[in-house]
């Protein structure tokens, strides 16, 4: 089978630029190229795209895929790595799901400081927001670092 970009980006539900990045990247092998110049995509690529997409589904680094792309990539290996690659993305995900619970406290809080519509200048949230009450380094989280 192969397949052009746009193929392999609507087969996958995948996007262009996305595909066009992994392979950049080193987690997609270069494609073919016809005699046109297209990229041609083969079952090994979509295959490939798949587990990478997979992965990312469960919020892994392109780092993390790219060690697991490794010891995919030699089967003969022994699965200890890869056990203890996913074992430290659990704990992540554990810290991140602490810092989340901690941010849905602090939002819960903020919001307490108004029960009752009032005037902006009044709103005790707005209020509390441009204060340092409450705001602490340890405050900031993941957050504190820039912006979405």
């Amino acid at each position: 089978m192969e397949l052009k970009i746009g193929e392999l980006a609507k087969r996958s539900g995948c996007q262009v630029e996305t595909i066009r990045f992994y392979e950049k990247e080193g987690l997609l092998p270069p494609a073919i190229r016809s005699q046109g110049n297209y990229r041609l995509y083969g079952d090994s690529h979509a295959e490939r795209l798949l587990f990478i997409r997979h992965c990312r589904s469960l919020d892994m680094t392109l780092h993390e895929i790219r060690q697991l792309l490794l010891f995919k990539d030699a089967p003969q290996e022994t699965c200890t790595e890869v056990n203890q690659i996913l074992d430290k993305h659990i704990d992540h995900v554990a810290h991140r799901i602490h810092e989340l619970t901690e941010l849905q406290k602090q939002l819960t809080h903020l919001r307490s400081h108004c029960n009752n519509p009032t005037a902006g200048k009044d709103c005790g949230i707005l209020h509390n927001l441009a204060t340092t009450e409450g705001l602490s380094s340890k405050n900031l989280g993941s957050h504190g670092g820039g912006c979405h």
